[in-house]
């Protein structure tokens, strides 16, 4: 059963400092300071940051704020490179300070369906025709296969299948673009990070619900949605045991389509840009996304709550939250 609770239309900057009682109780109030303490929590609330004007500037800025450095001699970046030149992603000159501050590679898997990344060389070219080779180095993940990561008393998976080249990196910077997405309701961080970092086959595996990791079977298996959402969320275990404390989370909230940027031919956005939210909780931060969606002025919205809505999207929050990933307690620190 879904959770929402939606409140009357406010507007986002009055929002992102207030206490957001949609929630059923789960976010505290918030604050607006630049010199907020950067801990990723404050007794059992996460910190999330907000800022509403999406520039390359306020990128770094909101990184910055995180307090938790992108250190070590290979860091990930981790990104959507879009199926093709419609798609919504994140733009190259919006992210390639932040990026290049980082020293970073922009990493990504191949997809599990015929597409245009669908293959290593494929997916190269759509990552250079998408403008990303020219910013930094990119590196498809699982161009020589993938490795296995364990999932701790999982209910669906016994293990996760991500590229084999992510053990190479030290630090991951999961850099999302929130927007809705046709089979799990809304894309944000804990999505780039579970069907991301996975390789073709543990895409497979994952949309199966643990069935298959062959992707030629994956449309004769497809699980019950919730099973679906779960899975995603125990794949997000296994690589957060892997990085431990090694990773930070940021979503832009722009471009704010019904479909994911794997859509070669998406729903053209039918409500204004939100802004650039970040948090070392990805559970906190999809969940304030999610909120700022429904509490935004915007009348457009209702699609892309449609969407989330038919696809009982939130389930994967509930559950990440139920297997210790993250919380749903959150504030807003709004730079």
């Amino acid at each position: 059963m879904n959770r929402f609770h939606t409140l009357p239309a406010i507007g986002l900057g009055l929002f992102a400092g207030l206490c957001m009682s949609s929630c059923a109780g789960k976010a505290s109030a918030g604050m607006s300071t630049e010199n907020a303490a950067a801990d990723s929590t404050a007794g059992d609330t996460a910190i999330v940051y907000f800022i509403k004007d999406i520039t390359p500037e306020n990128l770094v800025r909101i990184y910055k704020a995180l307090g938790r450095e992108a250190d070590g001699k290979n860091v990930a970046v981790k990104i959507s490179t879009g199926e093709s030149g419609k798609s919504n992603h994140l733009r190259p000159e919006l992210i390639a300070p932040l990026v290049q501050l980082v020293n970073g590679t922009i990493v990504e898997c191949n997809t599990a369906y015929n597409g245009n990344r669908s293959t290593t060389a494929d997916h190269m070219r759509a990552a250079e025709e998408h403008g990303y080779t020219a910013i930094a180095k990119v590196d498809i993940m699982d161009a020589d296969g993938d490795t296995i990561l364990p999932v701790t008393d999982g209910r669906h998976l016994k293990h996760d299948l991500v590229g084999k080249h992510y053990l190479d990196y030290d630090f991951t910077v999961v850099l999302s673009h929130f927007k809705g997405h046709a089979m799990a309701g809304f894309g944000g961080a804990l999505k780039n990070v579970a069907i991301g970092i996975a390789s073709a086959d543990g895409k497979a595996y994952i949309h199966t619900a643990g069935k298959v990791s062959d992707p030629a079977m994956l449309w004769d298996n497809l699980p019950e949605q919730d099973d679906f959402l779960e899975s995603m969320a125990e794949a997000c275990q296994a690589v957060f045991s892997h990085t431990g404390d090694k990773i930070l989370f940021i979503n832009v909230a722009n471009r704010l389509s019904v479909d994911c940027d794997c859509d070669g031919n998406p729903h053209d956005p039918e409500m204004a840009d939100i802004g650039i939210l970040a948090s070392l909780d990805p559970v906190a931060l999809d969940r304030a996304c999610i909120d700022m969606v429904h509490n935004s002025p915007d009348e457009g919205k209702v699609h892309l709550i449609e969407r989330i809505d038919s696809r009982h999207g939130t389930h994967i929050l509930d559950y990440a939250e139920q297997i210790g990933l993250g919380t749903q307690k959150y504030k807003i620190v709004e730079l």
